[in-house]
């Protein structure tokens, strides 16, 4: 795995994200990435050649390994990184077409005229549902993994020795032991912490885009106190550029002895 690459294309999701989600990703980073690549990776190793068991008999050490490990928590948890942070590209994704369709517009109308979107990170319309759909499905790949990792090893703890009993061909009740138990232990917990650290903030994260979703939405239906401002989409109906190209295309009546425009241009809904 290319973790310089991983690293540069997340690191566009820390521009766009907001307080909550900057912390989440250098957390990611830090207490994950780097200790999965510098230490975790050469704890494991090649741990099925240090699994040892007390038989010789020909292809039980492997069965053995396969019924106690039927994946490595090594491997593991590079899915649950993937699977993690991918979501998080839906939003570059999303910031990319908007700044394209702006791109768009102004080589149609000029660049005189009014913009689709003042800000085109700005998390307002269709990029708000999709942050917030990524943070869900980011939750949601945590909860996953944790419940995997629970399941597949009995805990969270791994044990010095495993019993292999009725796994053919081993005969009768065959002893193994793991290499380096207490260090892989150490890590697993270091692992779960981090991912519950991610846990906690994503949930923080998803109540504050909410809660100020909320806000937002209360004081847009406040009553003003006196001349309301100016709305985008009124500075889409007066914009030079839309008028211009209505009068030509004969959809734009005008009132003799005055310079307005009797209709409006289409008013721009951006997403």
């Amino acid at each position: 795995m290319d973790w310089k690459t991983f690293q540069a294309l997340l690191s566009g999701v820390n521009k766009y994200s907001t307080a909550f989600g900057r912390i989440w990703l250098s957390v990611v980073f830090v207490f994950r990435v780097l200790v999965y690549v510098v230490a975790a990776e050469r704890v494991w190793g090649d741990e099925q050649k240090d699994f040892d068991c007390n038989t010789k008999q020909p292809g039980c050490t492997n069965v053995c390994y396969d019924h106690f490990f039927p994946i490595s928590n090594i491997r593991l948890w590079a899915l649950q990184l993937i699977f993690v942070t991918c979501p998080s590209l839906l939003v570059i994704l999303h910031v990319a077409y908007r700044e394209e369709r702006e791109r768009k517009n102004r080589l149609k109308h000029g660049d005189q005229c009014a913009k689709l979107y003042d800000n085109a990170g700005k998390k307002h319309g269709g990029l708000w549902w999709t942050y917030l759909f990524s943070l869900i499905f980011k939750l949601i790949i945590e909860f996953l993994f944790l419940y995997l990792l629970h399941t597949l090893w009995y805990g969270f703890g791994m044990p010095r020795l495993v019993q292999c009993t009725n796994v053919a061909p081993c005969p009768n009740t065959v002893d193994c032991y793991i290499a380096r138990p207490t260090e892989k232990k150490v890590f697993t917990y270091f692992m779960v912490g981090a991912s519950a650290v991610c846990i906690v903030l994503t949930i923080c994260e998803i109540c504050y885009l909410i809660f100020h979703r909320i806000l937002r939405g209360m004081s847009k239906n406040r009553p003003p106190g006196g001349h309301s401002p100016a709305s985008s989409t009124s500075q889409a109906s007066t914009c030079h550029c839309h008028h211009k190209l209505l009068v030509e295309a004969g959809e734009l009546g005008l009132d003799p002895g005055s310079d307005k425009p009797c209709a409006s241009a289409p008013s721009l809904t951006p997403m």
